[in-house]
């Protein structure tokens, strides 16, 4: 009985040795802060109704965004929060009410149990789409309407298994959609396939169903990009988005062709396509947009001047003297600091 016991102690003995002495990666800090200026050629607010940046003829804030992130053996965790108008995605219910602009924009826990599955479960930027909340992560400073009326973000737990280094497959259950605190429970479903065919190229097959802000429905998303070569590069996103019992959606395609002209200067293009779908027979809105932008880098610091030009034979949008035109356009200079 003794020798078992010390057996059984030394045994734990080693095993608290070895997990004490397991490597942990330092803890990351990074960030960014941007600021904007945009001129609406019309001379209104708001009027191109995608996400951020909505102010006319005044130097205005993006967001200050600040990120943790750690790895001890296995188990890891990200943490992540904003301050400003970009930030806010609506992820606290009574954050307009209460007049915050504090936003948690990530905060989950990741365990990998091997080197093909992993388990994580939290607050997540969502995996619907090409675009994100963060311009550090976007070519564009403007967003796109399949960003706006897509997710921004994912509560709940998934997980992802790695069939090779080409194709993984990744499952989830959700709540609604930007909210870490679900009003109609656990009630969405996702999954997402990642293939790799070349070096270079990635796609990622998405779908996610459950509740959204205003109901329930089904989104089918395809994200892909493709560095044709060491200069060109070639994104595209396409979407449905079906809403239950016939209640409406939208579906869209947005096209990045990006080209590097030194490592300092890229000039980049979103040609985007979308309609919204309404309930019963009602016609929905049909947008065209096209965004011309370039990024000039130093260290690492941004610089973003855009031209944006939108069209809608619906008529949603406002000349100067305040009537509904079917086109739009806007100038933006943005400035961003990533570290």
């Amino acid at each position: 009985m003794k020798q078992l016991l010390f057996a059984i102690l030394s045994i734990a003995g080693t095993t608290c040795a070895l997990a004490q002495e397991t490597p942990a990666s330092p803890l990351e800090f990074s960030g960014s802060v941007d600021t904007y200026y945009k001129y609406d050629f019309a001379e209104q607010a708001s009027n191109i109704s995608t996400s951020f940046a909505s102010d006319h003829n005044s130097v205005s804030l993006g967001m200050i965004d600040l990120a943790l992130k750690k790895k001890i053996s296995k188990a890891s965790f990200v943490g992540e929060v904003s301050f400003g108008p970009r930030g806010q995605t609506q992820s606290i219910p009574d954050a307009a009410a209460g007049g915050s602009s504090f936003q948690i924009q990530n905060l989950y826990i990741n365990y990998d149990f091997s080197d093909k599955f992993s388990m994580t479960a939290g607050y997540m930027s969502t995996f619907i789409g090409y675009e994100v909340i963060s311009p550090v992560g976007n070519f564009n400073y403007s967003t796109s309407y399949l960003f706006t009326n897509g997710p921004f973000q994912n509560a709940g737990i998934k997980a992802t298994y790695k069939f090779s280094d080409q194709v993984s497959l990744m499952a989830g259950l959700f709540n609604d959609w930007n909210l870490y605190k679900a009003t109609r429970g656990v009630s969405g479903i996702g999954a997402q396939l990642t293939v790799s065919p070349v070096e270079g190229w990635t796609a990622y097959l998405n779908i996610l169903s459950g509740a959204d802000p205003g109901g329930y429905g089904t989104i089918e998303d395809l994200t892909t990009s493709y560095q044709v070569t060491e200069k060109f590069k070639l994104g595209l996103n396409a979407a449905n988005y079906d809403k239950a019992n016939d209640a409406g959606g939208y579906a869209g395609v947005a096209l990045y062709p990006q080209y590097a002209v030194t490592e300092v200067v890229k000039l980049g293009l979103r040609a985007e396509y979308f309609k919204t779908k309404n309930a019963a027979e009602i016609e929905g809105n049909t947008y065209t947009a096209l965004t011309f932008t370039a990024n000039i880098k130093s260290g690492g610091l941004t610089f973003i001047p855009e031209v944006r030009i939108d069209h809608s034979g619906n008529k949603p949008f406002h000349n100067k003297e305040g009537l509904f035109a079917p086109n739009a356009g806007q100038f933006t200079l943005a400035a961003i600091y990533a570290f």
